[in-house]
């Protein structure tokens, strides 16, 4: 089982590359969500790969016409 629930995960802004810092709820399992980028304002999806265990496996970026 995961350690804490809610983890700090570093990430660029796939539109601008800016950096910033998401908070991910481990604790729901995988999910998808949006987070509007702090810089350029852009939409960014984000979809978040929880393991049956609680432990993350991986975390997906992309601009709001892709999809994911």
């Amino acid at each position: 089982m995961a350690s804490e629930p809610i983890r700090e995960w570093p990430v660029h802004c796939p539109y601008c590359d800016a950096p910033f810092t998401m908070l991910l709820d481990l604790s729901v399992g995988s999910y998808s969500t949006w987070e509007d980028c702090a810089v350029c304002c852009q939409p960014i999806q984000v979809a978040v790969e929880v393991a049956t265990d609680g432990e993350l496996n991986g975390v997906t970026l992309a601009c709001d016409d892709d999809v994911i």
